[in-house]
């Protein structure tokens, strides 16, 4: 059981957590160090040996290890990473690095992706350290840089240059998941992610003919590549249900007294309400253009 004090560090790890700007921006520039070295500190203090692992100097990652009673038993790894997706103040009621406590409530970028679990995490263990408690099994911690870009720096070093340290780990908990989903209705649903979709990155690149921006061109190379931005971006993919989706759409239908009619699914999405956000982007695959790049000069056709 997590006493008083587990549950005010949650927040109090939270709160700090947040009010260092770990904004990854997908160019090397994020520095999570100070993020790691505050979790070291805390595993620490918690009794263990934390190791602070770098591909880049301040792309930082933390590992640790809890022994279990049992050596026989498989390992566990519990991972949390400690970079955020960047935010503008001006979109923010509370400034995104405030970390503040406002009607119950922690506020900030990271308070649900996903300091908010690095904290519980190290609560957790904190509190564990306090009443003399350890796990069947054997734990591994990590803390992992670069999550919100290309994991580089983060879990894809540390597997491929440390795998050691994952010794006996047959599975993971992370991050989907560890946060109440509030319906609307006064419903409250704790949400456990079991599958995630896979992401597949593509360059999509536009040739044509240039010439000067004041002569007809049927063949502007922005013109087509915003032409197959747009069939991309509104292309309707088909249903596509994994077993693991179906298997939430049933539980989650179930909360709300329904059948799971797999021959309508959207009209089951639709029944959900708010609900449906849990699983909707499960139910097909999805294509989104994000950032866009053509020309050198306003009254030139590029080629």
């Amino acid at each position: 059981m997590a006493d008083q004090r587990a549950l005010d560090e949650v927040v109090e790890f939270t709160s700090e957590l947040i009010r260092i700007d770990t904004s990854n921006r997908g160019g090397g520039d994020c520095r999570e160090r100070p993020a790691a070295e505050y979790a070291a500190e805390r595993l620490a203090g918690a009794g263990l040996d934390p190791l602070l692992l770098e591909r880049t100097p301040g792309r930082t990652n933390v590992v640790a290890r809890v022994a279990g009673t049992d050596p026989s038993a498989d390992a566990l790894l519990v991972h949390g990473h400690l970079d955020v997706v960047p935010a503008e103040a001006a979109d923010w009621s509370v400034h995104p690095f405030s970390g503040e406590v406002r009607d119950g409530v922690v506020w900030g970028r990271g308070a649900v992706d996903m300091k908010n679990m690095d904290a519980m995490i190290l609560a957790v263990l904190r509190g564990w350290a306090r009443q003399g408690v350890r796990p069947r099994r054997d734990l591994v911690i990590a803390f992992t840089a670069d999550e919100e870009a290309s994991a580089e720096d983060g879990s894809g070093f540390l597997a491929d240059r440390h795998p050691e340290l994952f010794e006996g780990c047959t599975e993971a908990v992370g991050e989907s998941g560890a946060f109440t989903f509030h319906d609307g209705t006064g419903r409250e649903i704790y949400p456990v992610a079991a599958g995630e979709r896979g992401t597949g990155w593509l360059r999509l690149t536009a040739g044509g003919r240039a010439g000067h921006g004041s002569k007809v061109n049927r063949e502007n190379a922005v013109t087509r590549l915003a032409a197959a931005v747009t069939r991309i971006g509104e292309h309707e993919w088909p249903l596509r249900l994994t077993p693991t989706v179906r298997a939430a759409l049933t539980e989650l239908a179930a909360l709300y007294g329904l059948e799971a009619d797999f021959d309508d699914v959207a009209l089951l999405l639709d029944k959900l309400g708010p609900a449906a956000k849990l699983v909707e982007a499960t139910v097909r695959n999805s294509a989104n253009p994000t950032m866009l790049d053509a020309g050198y000069k306003v009254n030139v056709i590029p080629g």
